[in-house]
């Protein structure tokens, strides 16, 4: 699965760039968006509870919906992928890692270098302001209230018609373009702008590197596809750089 010249890249890289999706999350458990509309929550679309208007019109819903999926976050544990990717961290000279996933469980499981382009679902936001907000007041009011202007808090999540944060996105754009290898991992790269940075790091001469179960339109692109889910193939490519 391993060729020698992909593993010799790996190994003479000075920068590795990862990016992850939600198929690395699934291994953990952790529903996808889309597949977070069960039970109670079946009867809405996921567009109806993830903008800025939904908050606005409905916050209790919003709210109520993102603590039940933080609920299904915190019971989520990294799998061998996510401790890979820590193992590969501590491998090469510079490393960073992107990720489209809101969970927070790159960070749970040791990588440092992690630019969470669509936030972090179990962080708290004033709506009004966008400052993080860690302590409140509870009232016993939801969703409750911001400490210091007293504005709605809201998750820390990027919402459809939202930006993406600028510095974060910009730090992943610099990224792509200045590593050596680039490691496309669980997405379907086809959610922009993050679906552009592997084709920019493959316009830069980095050597791009697919994992995942089925193609993608980055597919042909790819110099190595490695098929199968992320919580097989990384532990094998964490396992070639700490032998080397």
């Amino acid at each position: 699965m391993l060729t020698p010249d992909l593993i010799q890249a790996l190994r003479s890289a000075q920068h590795i760039v990862a990016s992850t999706g939600a198929g690395i999350s699934a291994e953990s458990g952790v529903p996808t968006f889309r597949d977070a509309q069960t039970g109670l929550w079946s009867k809405f679309r996921p567009e109806e509870l993830a903008t800025p208007e939904a908050f606005l019109q409905n916050p209790k819903t919003v709210w109520d919906w993102y603590a039940w999926r933080r609920e299904l976050v915190a019971r989520a544990e990294p799998n061998a992928g996510h401790r890979a990717l820590v193992a590969l961290e501590a491998s090469v000279p510079e490393f960073t890692l992107i990720t489209q996933n809101v969970d927070g469980l790159h960070r749970r499981a040791g990588s440092q270098s992690v630019l969470e382009l669509h936030g972090n679902i179990m962080q708290t936001q004033c709506f009004s302001e966008g400052t993080l907000v860690t302590e409140w007041n509870d009232h016993g009011e939801t969703p409750p209230r911001c400490p210091a202007c007293n504005g709605l808090l809201r998750p820390n999540v990027v919402w459809f018609g939202e930006a993406l944060p600028a510095a974060a996105l910009e730090q992943a754009f610099t990224a792509s373009r200045h590593c050596d290898v680039f490691l496309s991992i669980g997405t379907s790269t086809a959610v922009a702008p993050a679906s552009s940075l592997p084709f920019e790091a493959h316009a830069a001469g980095a050597l791009i590197v697919e994992i995942n179960p089925d193609p993608t339109p980055l597919t042909r692109q790819a110099q190595h596809v490695l098929r199968g889910p992320a919580g097989k193939i990384l532990p094998l490519l964490a396992a070639a750089l700490a032998n080397r």
